[in-house]
C-alpha cells in the first residue's frame, strides 16, 4: 500500500516541481526584484544592522507579539532545518553538484519574495483588544481577492498548511532525527521518536512565548555548533574547495556527464532538485515563515521585511552552503568516493536501496572520510546538529499550523489548538517508524500546494510592497 501511494505522489510531485514549482518561484522572486529595484541588494546591509546590530538572546516576554529578532528566531528555526543537511545532501545526490547553484539562485530571488511576504503579513495583521496578534498569508490572500474566491483561497492555504507543516512536516524532521540517531549510536528509531515527542508535547503546551523563548536561544546556538564541525572538514579538505567550487558552477550548466541522459534531462533534474530543495529549505514564496514575521512588534512592515531577508540568507548562504561544501569536497572532489564517475556509473552508486539511505548519511559520510583520526565522532556530530536543526522545525511550524487552526475554527479555536497539538505529538512519533522516502514525498506534496495560492496573493499585492519599499528608501535618502 505504501508503495502505491508513493508512486502516485512522486508522480504529482515531479509535475509540480519540474513545472508549476520553478515557474511561481522564480517568477515571484523575479518580479519583486526587478519591481523593489533589487531590495536584497540595496538594503541589505540595513537588514544584517537590524538583526546583529542590537542582537539579544533575552528578548523577554512580549506584552503582546513578538520582538523582530524572537520572530526572525522563530522564522529561522522552521527554515534551518533537515532541508540543510538532508535536503541539501538529496539534491546533491539526485542532481549532482550544480544543484547547489541552482538553490542560490532560488534563495537570491527569495530574499526578495520573503521581503514581500513580511511586508505584506504586517500590513495585514489583526489585533485584537486584548493584544492579540493574529496574522499570515491567510490575510493578505484574502485581502488580494475578495469575496468568496478569497475566502476558498485562504481556507485551501490554511489546509495545506496545517497538513504540510503541522502533520507531514514534523514528520519528516522526527524521521530525519530517528534515522541520524539510529545510524550514529544505534538507538531504535521508535525510542528517538517517543522522546522527541514528549519533549516537543512540554514545549507546545507553553504556547507562541515558550516557542519563542526556545528558538531565540536555540538558533544560534545550532548554527554556531555546525559551522564549527562544517569548518573543521573544510580546513582538513582544504586543498579541494577550489575543485569544490568547479563542479558547482560546472555542473550546473552541463550536469550531464555525471547524472547521465541528454542534456536537456540532466539540467531540468539540476534546476528541479535545486528549486524544490531550495523551497524546503529558505521557505521562500512557500508562506510558511510570513507568519512568524507577522508576530513581530516593529515600528514599519519594511522594518520586518529587510529582516526577513536576512533569514534567507543565513538559511542558504551561510548553514546550506557549508552542507554543500562538506559533502561536495568530500564525497566528490579529490579522492572522494563518488569522484570520476560518469553517467550510468554514477546513478547505480546513488540508486537501489542504499539511495534513501544515502540523503540521511551523506553528510555523516563526509566528515567521516575527511576526519578518519575523530572515528565514529563524525556521524554523532551530524546527528546532533541534526536533533538541534530538526527538532527547532518542529517547533516552528507547529506555531505556523497552530495560528491556522485558529483561524479555520475562530470562536471554537481553543478545544480546535488542543486536538491540532494531540494529533502533531502523535505524527512526530509516527515520522520515526515511517519509510524515509514516503514521508518526504508527503511533505513536499503539501508544500507545493502552500506555493500557489501564496504566489497568486504576491503577484496580486505588488503595489502594497513596492509603496513600503519606495517610502522606505525616501525617508533613508531624506
Amino acid at each position: 500500500m505504501q508503495e502505491k501511494i508513493l508512486n502516485l505522489v512522486a508522480t504529482a510531485n515531479s509535475y509540480l516541481a519540474d513545472y508549476i514549482l520553478i515557474i511561481l518561484l522564480i517568477g515571484v522572486g523575479l518580479f519583486y526584484t526587478i519591481k523593489t529595484r533589487f531590495v536584497q541588494v540595496r538594503c541589505f546591509g540595513e537588514g544584517m544592522k537590524k538583526v546583529f546590530g542590537n542582537l539579544s538572546l533575552r528578548g523577554g516576554k512580549q506584552g503582546s507579539g513578538l520582538s523582530s529578532f524572537q520572530a526572525l528566531a522563530t522564522a529561522i528555526a522552521a527554515q534551518v532545518g533537515t532541508g540543510n543537511i538532508v535536503g541539501a545532501s538529496g539534491a546533491i545526490l539526485v542532481g549532482g553538484p550544480g544543484a547547489i547553484f541552482w538553490m542560490w539562485i532560488i534563495a537570491f530571488l527569495g530574499m526578495a519574495t520573503i521581503y514581500a511576504e513580511a511586508v505584506l503579513a504586517q500590513e495585514t495583521r489583526v489585533i485584537d483588544d486584548d493584544g492579540t496578534v493574529h496574522g499570515g498569508p491567510v490575510y493578505y490572500i484574502k485581502k488580494a481577492f475578495k469575496g468568496g474566491f478569497g475566502k476558498f483561497l485562504a481556507g485551501f492555504f490554511s489546509i495545506a498548511t496545517i497538513l504540510a507543516l503541522g502533520f507531514m512536516g514534523t514528520m519528516v524532521q522526527s524521521n530525519s532525527i530517528a534515522e541520524a540517531a539510529n545510524s550514529a549510536i544505534g538507538v531504535q528509531t521508535w525510542i528517538i521518536g517517543l522522546v522527541v515527542a514528549v519533549v516537543a508535547a512540554f514545549i507546545f503546551l507553553g504556547g507562541i512565548q515558550r516557542i519563542a523563548s526556545v528558538t531565540e536561544k536555540l538558533v544560534p546556538l545550532m548554527a554556531a555548533l555546525f559551522l564549527i564541525g562544517g569548518l573543521a572538514v573544510l580546513i582538513a579538505r582544504i586543498k579541494y574547495i577550489p575543485e569544490t567550487f568547479g563542479m558547482i558552477f560546472k555542473f550546473a550548466f552541463t550536469p550531464g556527464a555525471l547524472i547521465g541522459g541528454g542534456i536537456g534531462y540532466a539540467l531540468k533534474t539540476a534546476i528541479s532538485q535545486g528549486a524544490k530543495r531550495g523551497l524546503f529549505s529558505n521557505e521562500a514564496g512557500m508562506g510558511s515563515t510570513p507568519h512568524a514575521h507577522a508576530m513581530a512588534n516593529v515600528e514599519k512592515p519594511h522594518d520586518q521585511g529587510v529582516v526577513a531577508m536576512i533569514g534567507v540568507f543565513i538559511d542558504t548562504f551561510v548553514v546550506l552552503t557549508m552542507t554543500a561544501l562538506v559533502v561536495i569536497s568530500s564525497l566528490y572532489a579529490g579522492d572522494g568516493i563518488l569522484s570520476g564517475l560518469e553517467g550510468e556509473s554514477y546513478i547505480a552508486a546513488t540508486s537501489g536501496a542504499e539511495a534513501i539511505v544515502a540523503k540521511t548519511d551523506a553528510m555523516q559520510l563526509a566528515f567521516s572520510k575527511a576526519l578518519p583520526a575523530l572515528g565514529n565522532f563524525g556521524s554523532i556530530f551530524v546527528a546532533i546538529c541534526l536533533l538541534f536543526f530538526a527538532f527547532s522545525t518542529i517547533l516552528g511550524w507547529n506555531f505556523f499550523g497552530k495560528l491556522n487552526v485558529q483561524y479555520l475554527f475562530k470562536e471554537h479555536s481553543k478545544i480546535a489548538v488542543v486536538i491540532y497539538s494531540v494529533i502533531a505529538i502523535a505524527f512526530i512519533f509516527l515520522g520515526s517508524l515511517l519509510k524515509n522516502d514516503l514521508v518526504w514525498e508527503l511533505t513536499d506534496f503539501f508544500n507545493y500546494l502552500m506555493v500557489i495560492p501564496n504566489a497568486l496573493a504576491l503577484f496580486a499585492l505588488s503595489k502594497v510592497v513596492v509603496k513600503s519599499a519606495k517610502e522606505a528608501k525616501a525617508k533613508k535618502n531624506k
